[in-house]
């Protein structure tokens, strides 16, 4: 099965205006195969360095002279993190020739992780992040399957579950144990299995960083570290309260997601789907999919909040565009989802135009003269 990205046009479409195009995204989501397709489409000749591979990286022992003899050529250089000092060298080769597209700069950490590459490189290169698979660019009838086993190419496109789930193991084995620790997370293996499997258990729920601290006897600035880097690495995703001109008492806490459901899954030790749909999970899970799917799809238009009040009104996912809330969506695991006091409360306060109910429906409805009832599917094709 041959996937067609949509990330394709957008990056080619930032390339026209950027001498650099950082992709970034986490280990496996396909950026390498992307970018030696972006520089072919490009008609121009590319030079192509894993910044892991020594062979490669012996190219680079003057890295002055290499761009030099290399300047009419696409540089994609992998994994740039390794070489975070490459950053503030490439600053003046760009100002001597702006040509759009020169270099694509591969990462599978946040440009925060990367300590100064966001200033050093300023208005000179344009960050796109490549998400897993996302559900637009499958059909509906994978639904299930890309829920399950989420959206990395070897895990979803593996010949049968077992196959998918041994791919996840050694995924999140290498993690741990090699990528992370490379990427400057102080901790051990264990611990940040450990900790996997407790924020697997969290998922969905409101992250008290406190609790979770004291449960794996850590300092509390120790486990707020190891989620940075988790959230740099493109794993998980703390979705933040909605609060502002809100004149009520909220809740400050960010939510807890998992950026794949597919490791979600592998670590709750969920392999089918038949497993899936009778876990004490199964709203958690749904809801984190429905959250990243929305989020991965249309996080170039809105900003994406949670809304709750201590007295119970809440809205799981609130789509902002400035500071003005648009559209409210409460996520069921139901196929008779029914409309709740505190969404309707959420509602009047947020006063989003447009209010949805996600659920595995068959068929969307009206179920209120504010609130429609919706497929995911059905919502991510509508006018957004």
């Amino acid at each position: 099965m041959d996937v067609k990205r949509a990330f394709h046009e957008r990056v080619k479409e930032a390339a026209e205006d950027f001498p650099a195009i950082g992709i970034i995204g986490a280990r496996q989501t396909g950026k390498t195969t992307l970018a030696k397709n972006l520089s072919r489409d490009w008609d121009i000749t590319s030079v192509y360095i894993d910044l892991e591979n020594p062979q490669d990286l012996v190219q680079l022992t003057d890295p002055m002279i290499f761009f030099e003899s290399h300047k009419d050529h696409c540089v994609i250089l992998d994994e740039v993190q390794v070489m975070p000092e490459l950053f503030r060298l490439l600053r003046p080769i760009i100002d001597q020739d702006r040509r759009p597209g020169r270099f694509i700069l591969l990462g599978s950490v946040s440009p925060e992780i990367i300590r100064g590459t966001s200033e050093s490189l300023a208005g000179r290169i344009a960050y796109e992040e490549l998400a897993p698979l996302l559900l637009t660019e499958l059909t509906s009838e994978d639904l299930q399957k890309h829920w399950l086993r989420g959206g990395y190419p070897l895990s979803f496109l593996a010949r049968d579950d077992k196959r998918s789930a041994t791919w996840r193991i050694n995924y999140l084995r290498t993690y741990s144990e090699r990528d992370l620790p490379q990427f400057g997370l102080a901790a051990s293996a264990r611990t940040i299995q450990t900790l996997w499997s407790m924020l697997a258990h969290l998922n969905g729920n409101l992250l008290n960083t406190s609790v979770l601290s004291r449960s794996m006897g850590l300092t509390h600035p120790t486990v707020t570290t190891y989620l940075d880097f988790l959230e740099g690495a493109f794993l998980i995703r703390r979705l933040q309260p909605f609060h502002f001109n809100i004149k009520k008492r909220l809740v400050r806490t960010p939510k807890l997601y998992f950026r794949d459901t597919g490791l979600l899954h592998q670590l709750l030790n969920v392999a089918k789907y038949q497993d899936l749909i009778i876990s004490p999970h199964v709203g958690a899970s749904w809801e984190n999919y429905v959250v990243e799917q929305i989020c991965n799809i249309l996080h170039n238009k809105y900003d994406f909040y949670f809304y709750r009040t201590h007295q119970g009104t809440e809205c799981d996912l609130v789509l902002v565009e400035g500071l003005q809330p648009k559209i409210s969506i409460e996520i069921k695991f139901s196929s008779a989802p029914k409309l709740t006091r505190g969404y309707l409360q959420a509602i009047e306060d947020l006063g989003t135009e447009r209010n949805v109910i996600i659920a595995p429906v068959k068929k969307g409805f009206g179920i209120h003269p504010k609130v429609e009832v919706m497929t995911l599917t059905a919502f991510l094709q509508s006018e957004l």
